[in-house]
């Protein structure tokens, strides 16, 4: 992957406002890729200083290993699951 595509996926992912969350598809789309698993690639090597935890599945779920740090970052932010879902209506930023 080349440094481009890097940024564009940062870029979007900081412009995640507080309380508010994306799915990797959205955040894939919206930095002009094809591959949501490439967004997850990119978070896992490259997002400490980024709101990472506001990127989720497209179920609104969060994965297994992150989920009680995730869930506590976004709970911070008035995000609040359900059990471990993430309401996408509710929380999906621009809907």
């Amino acid at each position: 992957m080349d440094e481009e595509t890097v940024e564009q996926v940062r870029a979007v992912v900081a412009s995640i406002p507080p309380g508010s969350v994306l799915s990797y598809g959205d955040v894939a789309e919206l930095a002009g890729l094809r591959s949501a698993r490439l967004v997850g690639r990119i978070l896992a090597e490259d997002s400490a200083d980024l709101p990472w935890h506001r990127v989720v599945r497209s179920t609104g779920t969060v994965a297994d290993h992150l989920r009680h740090r995730q869930l506590e970052l976004l709970r911070a932010e008035g995000v609040l699951a359900d059990g471990a879902r993430i309401n996408m209506r509710r929380y999906r930023w621009g809907t």
